[in-house]
């Protein structure tokens, strides 16, 4: 029953709060869309831990996109064998996953220490960095847990039971025998993506398209008022 929860119905009852929580926000909330920025209080670090994170983020998401969603049959098809894949995954994930750690605890230290920010900080931030957090680590120790090419196959099995819930037919019987690791890190994405709707993490689906159709900006010098005074002569 525990099994067949997690891996059958909490797909379902995560999406319906994404999809559901964030239709929710924007249509009562859309003053409150926005990623709270906080760079006014602190710029040094937050630029180093801000870019660190989301650039080996976009590479981890990257992997992800690699290894899940694409079946293995297709890599089968190009002559893609299981170790030659191995290494690639390794040799990009790993330095990814470590960079974007590196980023988030930079920025998480920074949320702590610098009383102004901590201040302005909501549950929900601390929330949102601790879910990350465990994620990013759990992910990172599941690929070192699993570097040798001939262990688990995670596109075998967790890959499939993926595009499973997105055709309406998740099979649980896919994740019976996948480690530990993973399916904490799996069980971690799902709390994530439920509390997503309610969080800062909303600006990700913020694209600002009016920008390349708004009129332009005029921005005048402000002339001291001996110089008026010259120009009135």
């Amino acid at each position: 029953m525990v099994n067949q929860f997690l891996w059958g119905y909490l797909p379902y009852i995560v999406l319906t709060i994404f999809i559901g929580g964030h239709i929710f926000r924007y249509q009562h909330d859309q003053f409150g869309w926005t990623s709270k920025s906080s760079e006014f209080l602190e710029k040094k670090r937050l630029r180093i831990g801000s870019l660190m994170f989301h650039w080996g983020f976009l590479f981890v998401v990257g992997g992800h996109v690699m290894g899940i969603l694409i079946p293995k049959t297709v890599y089968d098809t190009f002559g893609i064998t299981e170790e030659f894949y191995h290494k690639i995954a390794i040799g990009f994930g790993v330095p990814a996953g470590i960079v974007s750690i590196i980023g988030l605890f930079i920025l998480l230290y920074r949320r702590i220490s610098v009383k102004r920010i901590l201040k302005t900080s909501t549950k929900s931030d601390m929330l949102v960095l601790v879910f990350l957090a465990i994620i990013m680590l759990s992910g990172l120790s599941s690929t070192f847990l699993n570097i040798d090419p001939k262990g688990f196959d995670y596109r075998a099995t967790i890959g499939p039971w993926f595009r499973s819930i997105f055709l309406f037919r998740a099979d649980p019987a896919y994740m019976s025998d996948v480690p530990i690791w993973f399916k904490i890190h799996i069980i971690a994405a799902f709390g994530i993506f439920a509390v997503w709707p309610f969080t800062r993490l909303v600006h990700v689906f913020s694209f600002p398209l009016r920008y390349f159709s708004r009129s332009y900006v005029v921005y005048r010098k402000r002339m001291p008022n001996e110089e008026k005074k010259h120009q009135s002569f």
